[in-house]
Parts: structure tokens; sequence; C-alpha cells
């Protein structure tokens, strides 16, 4: 699986993201993922399910060398101290040692960003998170944290599919050669009744999702976290890999309307 290569971490392009899953379920989706090659885990402390996560890499077994496990802090725990314990309760939680990526999950209004992250960068230098990012962040708050604090952003991860346009963000994380992980890759399931996607799977034996995961992935820098609690749905998702999409396909795909929007950060929990 290609990898993006972003602030001395290589991302596998495809992972499993896991908002809304918990308990046992949670556990028996990540080991199944973890069994039939996934290797970017995606998890955040609001999503409750940590501990979870941390079982399943455990009985995993797999070389750490080969994981990337990405986790988050809450826009209530942004004060230095509170960043500290939460990444602390992370960790625990997770059985790990250090992660792949912290991010900070939503921006806050009350945020002292200077001291949001230094705190994060110590993290990393102290060689328990490899490395630092940001959630649902617009082009304003990027600037803030690239060009004011000159923080070391490794990624910033939103909302993006075929159905929505985000080519503002992206321009300005291709300028600065920041990766976009897209959530919500596949619509929370309403690319699977387009009629044009369909038809493009028609034509490449694939599922309408399967079409619309391969043109994210086939972006430079941008990698997508679908979650797929069933081993047929993760299986589906690593066999996008497959499709070769041509110029016509992607034509079609341009074509989508591009205004629907799954989660709103302008009224989400920091904005309230």
């Amino acid at each position: 699986m290609d990898n993006l290569k972003t602030q001395g971490i290589n991302m596998p392009k495809l992972g499993l993201g896991t908002f809304r899953m918990q308990g046992d379920a949670c556990r028996a989706a990540v080991e199944s993922a973890l069994s039939i090659g996934y290797r970017h885990i995606d998890t955040a402390e609001m999503y409750a399910n940590e501990e979870f996560i941390g079982a399943a890499l455990a009985a995993a077994r797999l070389p750490r060398s080969e994981l990337h496990v990405t986790t988050k802090v809450w826009h209530e725990n942004l004060a230095p101290d509170a960043i500290r314990r939460a990444f602390d309760a992370s960790l625990k939680k997770l059985r790990l040692d250090h992660v792949d990526l912290y991010l900070v999950h939503w921006p806050s209004k009350a945020a002292n960003w200077g001291a949001v992250f230094e705190t994060l960068m110590k993290l990393k230098e102290e060689g328990r998170t490899r490395a630092i990012g940001v959630a649902n962040f617009t082009t304003a708050l990027l600037k803030t944290a690239v060009e004011d604090v000159k923080a070391p952003i490794a990624c910033n991860q939103i909302e993006y599919h075929a159905m929505l346009d985000q080519s503002k963000v992206l321009a300005y994380l291709k300028a600065k050669s920041i990766p976009l992980v897209a959530y919500c890759p596949l619509a929370q399931g309403r690319i699977a009744s387009d009629p044009v996607l369909a038809e493009i799977g028609v034509k490449h034996d694939a599922t309408a999702a399967q079409v619309a995961l391969k043109w994210l992935l086939d972006q430079d820098g941008v990698a997508a976290i679908p979650k797929a609690s069933r081993r047929e749905s993760q299986q589906a998702n690593l066999d996008a890999l497959k499709i070769t999409l041509d110029d016509a396909d992607r034509a079609k795909i341009a074509a989508l309307p591009k205004d629907r929007r799954c989660v709103n950060p302008g009224f989400g929990p920091a904005w309230d």
C-alpha cells in the first residue's frame, strides 16, 4: 500500500476510521482490519474506544514499526496541562509507548495556539508522538498554525469526498506539502446510491463506494480513513486500490455536485 511521507512519518494512504465503534465490536473490527492488511488505525479520546483498540493492537502482535496509530485531543482539553493529561490517558488505553500522530481534534475559540502547539511539539521531542497535526482546521487556522506558530503540522484531517469541494484547503495544504486525511470519504453512505458513481463502477466491475474511494486515493497528498466494521467492507475498501480510473471517469466525478457536507465544522462543538 502507498504511504504518505510527512514530518518524518510514513502514513498508509488507506486507514481504518473508528468513530462510533464501541466495545467488543470495535475490538473485533480492528482485529479484522489488521488481519487483512490494514496498518493505519485512526481513533480519538472523544470516540471512547481507545481501550478496545489497544486490546486489538496487543492481540495482533504486529511489529510496532509496521503500525500507524493516530489519536486526537478533544477541544475541551487544549490547555497545556489538560493536553498532557489527555495524552497520557490515550497512551495508557492504547497500550503503547508512543503514537505516530497526535492531532488537535477540533479548533476552539478559547485556545492559545502558541501554547497548544508548544505542548504538542514537546510531546514530539520526548518521542511520545512521532508527529503532530490538526483536524477540522480552516485555511485561516492552518495559516496560524503553520505560518505564525511555525508548528510542524503533519496533516489536516477534514471531511472530504467526491460530493464535497475542498479545493481551497487542498490548495493551501499542497503549497505547504501537508497531506489531507479524508474522513467521511464515502459521505456517510450517500456515495453508495449515486447513479454516476455506480455507472463508473459497472465499467470497472466495482461498487460506487470503491470508485469514490479510489478517486480520493489517486490524489497526491490525500489519505482516507473510511469506517468499516464488517470484514467484507474492509476488504472492499482495500480492493478499491486495484481500480484504474481514466480521464473520462474523473471528468464525470468532477461534474458531481460538490456541496453535500456531512459534518459542518462551522457548527461543530468548538463553535457552539
